[in-house]
């Protein structure tokens, strides 16, 4: 593959918090509940950056505390990751996953909710580092994001836990995208503190 392909793969054509958001918002309007499949339609399900973006806002929003839905983002990341890691040139997702829906009205209030921090974060992107958002250091990125979502399940037993874990996926993510090398750096700080919360669930469940 050319650099211009895998930069296109990793990347797509997102390159902030609120063009995620207002994607979302326009394209998932229909019916009573929304669908995974359809929020990863509207974001781009081919490209790693935007997948992990939208994977950890997920949980980093107050969706987080929905029974079961961090563990589904959790899984979407660590298939991703795996796929991204193996070379496959698409992401394949399995249709259960896909089928698991969340009402609108709760996925509209969680999308307003993020929406001014959105602004604020967007501000302050640029390119930077980008040795750090590209070439090796995204088999990196993937690598920490799937030790990220394996203790995401466990995380479930600690209410709105998932929430750091959320935003330290949704960070590597938007460092992808923008090709900010600087939240890299950020995204391992939020990193220490998800596995400093996933050692305690574990330790407080044994």
């Amino acid at each position: 593959m050319s650099n211009s392909g895998q930069q296109t793969k990793v990347t797509g054509d997102m390159h902030n918090l609120e063009e995620m958001l207002d994607r979302l918002k326009q394209r998932t309007e229909m019916g009573d509940r929304v669908s995974v499949g359809a929020m990863l339609d509207a974001v781009g399900r081919r490209s790693f950056g935007p997948v992990l973006l939208f994977a950890g806002l997920i949980p980093a929003s107050p969706l987080s505390g929905i029974p079961g839905l961090p563990s589904t983002m959790a899984v979407i990341v660590l298939l991703v990751v795996g796929q991204m890691l193996t070379g496959h040139e698409h992401f394949w997702l399995p249709q259960w996953l896909l089928r698991r829906r969340v009402s609108r009205k709760s996925f509209c209030k969680a999308l307003n909710f993020m929406r001014q921090p959105a602004r604020w974060v967007d501000k302050l992107l640029y390119p930077r580092l980008c040795v750090l958002t590209t070439g090796p250091a995204v088999y990196v990125i993937a690598f920490l994001c799937g030790l990220i979502a394996l203790s995401m399940p466990p995380l479930e037993l600690i209410p709105f836990a998932n929430t750091t874990t959320g935003i330290a996926i949704s960070v590597f993510g938007l460092a992808l995208i923008s090709r900010d090398g600087l939240l890299v750096i950020l995204g391992l700080v939020a990193f220490t503190g998800s596995v400093y919360l996933g050692i305690s669930a574990l330790a407080g469940g044994g």
